[in-house]
């Protein structure tokens, strides 16, 4: 492990236990019934501990959607062409993917990056457009052998890293992950597998609407690659260079780099809760850090979430990525921290409190 990724990944403290508990203190003095905002609530004690103060503030908001693309493709795992890929990277240049209609509505910006799309985009990159981490034209095929080296993995987690440094220099306080990348949920659901113990055929979904044939063949491949690879679950790294993809590697670096900045970064479905599992596996205490957005209609984030403890905040059936659900719950998780800047308390409000 690099000496960069090492001082990051030892630098994640545990949130602020002690500004967990002001904050609870003052929001059961809230002029409500105790309790009676429900999980708004436990955001809001999220966000005073992750930002030490009981004003937080997450108006500065940023969706980071990665992209590359996938050598597992050839297998038939995915219904569309490697092509889409790029094609939806200039969409979202464009502005007309759902991702930007989202992240509008949630006042959010969108960062592209290109992670390792099978594509030159380097012209989108000279125009800042989108920003440019490429580390190959895509992985190679995991059936076949492992999808990247170790040290294209360290490059991959760095640079979502060095990406939240940049942005937190800017004034970002809360981040949000996003995807794209035609057979991604293929190495997702092969994390998953090898992260959990659980069997292929348990977390493999049909991504983008794959017949069943196309999914009994998707199983296979990933049973193939996990065999053929051996990804050491003791070594988060080592998954991800056998297994994994550039872009699931750029989303656990940005978790990563959220908990060491101290950022809430709110993490989107199936693919974006692969690289959290890599994160949290990396740095435990990374999880302190994130909000999960959503559950996906795509079997096998259920078992993501249980394995990360997290609660999803929305349930509403989207299979989409791109950073679509965190964009949606952005939304919520500006609520919450307004409810404790901006809400009085009994006292204040001259209500009186309950009586029993």
């Amino acid at each position: 492990m690099s000496s960069d990724l090492y001082r990051v990944i030892a630098g994640i403290k545990p949130v602020s236990v002690e500004w967990r508990r002001k904050a609870k203190d003052y929001l059961d003095q809230l002029a409500i019934p105790r309790g009676s905002l429900g999980d708004l609530l436990a955001i809001a004690e999220q966000l005073s501990g992750v930002q030490e103060t009981l004003k937080p503030s997450v108006k500065r908001k940023v969706v980071v959607t990665m992209a590359g693309d996938h050598g597992i493709v050839s297998e038939g795992v995915s219904a569309f062409p490697q092509e889409v890929t790029p094609q939806m990277v200039s969409n979202f240049v464009r502005g007309g993917a759902a991702i930007n209609v989202l992240a509008e509505v949630a006042g959010a910006r969108v960062v592209v990056v290109d992670m390792g799309v099978a594509a030159d985009l380097s012209a989108l990159a000279r125009e800042g457009k989108i920003l440019s981490y490429k580390i190959d034209q895509g992985t190679r095929n995991m059936a076949m052998g492992p999808a990247m080296t170790r040290e294209q993995a360290e490059r991959a987690l760095e640079s979502g890293i060095e990406i939240v440094g940049g942005l937190v220099r800017e004034g970002v306080d809360l981040l949000a992950t996003g995807d794209m990348g035609i057979g991604n949920t293929t190495p997702s659901s092969a994390i998953l597998a090898v992260l959990s113990g659980r069997p292929v055929g348990q977390v493999t979904g049909r991504g983008t609407g794959i017949s069943d044939q196309a999914l009994e063949n998707k199983i296979r491949a990933i049973e193939k690659a996990i065999d053929i690879n051996l990804p050491d679950p003791k070594d988060p790294v080592d998954v991800l260079a056998r297994v994994g993809g550039f872009e699931i590697g750029g989303i656990a670096g940005v978790i990563l780099g959220a908990a060491y900045y101290r950022v809430p970064v709110v993490v989107d479905g199936f693919i974006s809760t692969a690289g959290a599992l890599l994160a949290r596996a990396l740095a435990p205490d990374s999880v302190q850090y994130m909000i999960a957005a959503h559950r996906s209609l795509e079997y096998g984030h259920q078992f993501m979430l249980e394995e990360l403890g997290l609660k999803p905040l929305l349930n509403l059936n989207l299979r989409l990525g791109e950073g679509t659900g965190a964009a949606l719950a952005m939304n919520i998780v500006e609520s919450a921290a307004q409810v404790i800047c901006k809400m009085l308390t009994f006292q204040d409000a001259g209500v009186d409190g309950p009586g029993i």
